[in-house]
């Protein structure tokens, strides 16, 4: 019988370890992201994840670790590994005095591709900015800079993308489209790497890494991070829900425990103890317990609570 042909990885790094004045940023960390996927990197601020991502695309070396991007070797080859890798940086990063086109025509002569004109013209129709061309890019609202970066990014025609927070401070309509045309891309066989603060956004990838503080904590499928923490989880809800979490964050049995709108998300490892610990609460008439199933916030609330702040 014929073995199924191996996952060919796109990023695949081993023990990667950076320091910025004696304090690791990146520590140890291991990962993979496989093509045609969207893997998305989550994690607190300053847990390290742009540090990474930089490291991955070659415009930082490692102090120690290996691996490869695009099968180049991350310490040797950086500057064939920046070639073939589109980076979205958090920051708008495109001549706000030029237009949209004359953004776009510019990156497409800065990577010497054939009809910049062209090249510019038929990135302006795919991601909807016609009408668009002749707007200074500085006068655009963050949505069309959002659509306009991304563009630009992808303009060469790169076999992985890298994107730092690409959707921070753009509204819920803006972000969704992101999103679809993100996954469009992939499905044409882009491989995208994203880092982001957004559970919705967490939950369109593929698949996920959780870094805090500089360690990888977790990863996998959103099902498989989910599934191991190991939680159990109740939700209660009623008036009195703020000052019965200040009883419960007493009891050993509960691991987690977080307010979501009117409500608590009561979480533990032992199923039998945490329902032996919520049995006297269960009696008063003001509050509804209901089971429940651990969401990937409180999975993330959980590793964070785990973690320790390498800032201390």
């Amino acid at each position: 019988m014929m073995q199924p042909a191996a996952v060919e990885n796109v990023i695949d790094v081993q023990h990667l370890t950076k320091s910025f004045d004696g304090r690791k940023v990146v520590d140890d960390l291991t990962m993979s992201v496989r093509k045609g996927r969207i893997h998305g990197f989550l994690g607190p601020n300053g847990s390290g994840k742009t540090t990474t991502i930089r490291m991955l695309c070659g415009l930082l070396t490692p102090d120690s670790g290996s691996g490869t991007c695009l099968g180049l070797d991350i310490l040797t080859e950086a500057e064939r590994i920046r070639r073939r890798v589109g980076y979205m940086t958090q920051r708008f990063s495109l001549y706000q005095d030029l237009s949209i086109r004359e953004n776009l025509e510019f990156v497409a002569r800065v990577y010497q591709l054939p009809a910049p004109r062209q090249k510019a013209s038929e990135a302006i129709g795919r991601l909807g900015l016609k009408g668009r061309e002749n707007q200074l890019a500085g006068e655009l609202s963050g949505g069309w800079k959002q659509r306009l970066a991304l563009g630009a990014c992808i303009l060469p025609e790169p076999a992985l993308l890298l994107l730092d927070e690409p959707t921070a401070g753009v509204d819920p309509k803006a972000r969704r489209d992101f999103w679809n045309e993100i996954h469009a891309l992939a499905a044409d066989g882009l491989s995208v790497l994203v880092s982001t603060h957004y559970m919705d956004e967490a939950e369109r990838c593929h698949e996920i890494a959780y870094i805090a503080y500089g360690k990888l904590l977790a990863k996998g499928t959103v099902e498989e991070v989910i599934a191991g923490t190991g939680l159990r989880t109740w939700t209660v809800s009623g008036p009195e829900v703020h000052a019965l979490q200040a009883e419960l964050e007493t009891l050993p049995a509960i691991d987690m425990i977080a307010p979501f709108g009117a409500s608590l998300h009561v979480a533990g490892r032992d199923e039998e103890a945490l329902a032996q610990a919520i049995h006297p609460f269960r009696s008063r008439p003001s509050l509804h317990w209901k089971r429940g199933q651990p969401t990937l916030e409180d999975a993330f609330i959980d590793l964070m609570r785990q973690s320790q702040d390498n800032f201390q």
